[in-house]
Formats: C-alpha cells, structure tokens, sequence
C-alpha cells in the first residue's frame, strides 16, 4: 500500500523560512504529480504548489514569489521550501501524491499533514 511520511513542520517566526518533506513509498508503484496543500480549520484545502514527475511546476496564489517546490524522483520525495512566512500562512500542510500501480490502476493519496505556525 501507498505511505506518504510528512516532516519539517513547526513554530517559526514572521519572516521565517521552514523547509518540509514528503517521502512515498509502495511497492509496485509509480508516483506521478506530487504536491503540497493547505488548510486552516473550516476551510477547504488549497493547492499551495505542484510538480509533475517531469518537472513541471505550479504554484497556489499564496505561495507565488515565496515557496519553492521541487521533488528528487530516485527517493519519491517532493519538498517545499518556505521563505518569508507570514501568520497567515499558519495551517496543517498536507502532502498529497498521485500514483499509479503496476496494474496500471491511478489513485491519488495524501499524508497526514504537518502543522506549520507562524507567530511571534
């Protein structure tokens, strides 16, 4: 079966930056787009940043000029590197992936979030 394992979440301060990491892990499987989502309580989660098994990259308004995303496919890991933090960024961060099975069966999977808290 498909594990995401998140890390790299915490309390930082305004202006702070936090780097986090999501590792998948199946055996059998192929993990195709990988992202990062985000989201406070009683709200939707929203798509802070995206890449493809490729490369290609997309961005959430929020993240736009601020966050990096980028993935090490050889380790099916994706990270999100996180500068200028502001409190509104303060959410549960949530990594999600999409696989695809030996079988050729396609399925999307998510991690089990990691808090990030921004607060002076």
């Amino acid at each position: 079966q498909v594990q995401l394992v998140e890390s790299g979440g915490g309390l930082v301060q305004p202006g702070g930056s936090l780097r986090l990491s999501c590792g998948a892990s199946g055996s059998g499987f192929t993990f195709n787009a990988m992202g990062w989502y985000r989201q406070t309580s009683g709200d939707q989660r929203e798509l802070v940043a995206s890449i493809t098994r490729g490369g290609t990259i997309g961005y959430g308004d929020s993240a736009k000029g601020r966050f990096t995303i980028s993935r090490d496919n050889a380790k099916n890991t994706v990270y999100l590197q996180m500068n200028s933090l502001q409190p509104e960024d303060t959410a549960v961060y949530y990594c999600k992936a999409a696989a695809i099975s030996r079988n050729l069966d396609r399925d999307e999977y998510w991690g089990q979030g990691t808090q990030v808290t921004v607060s002076s």
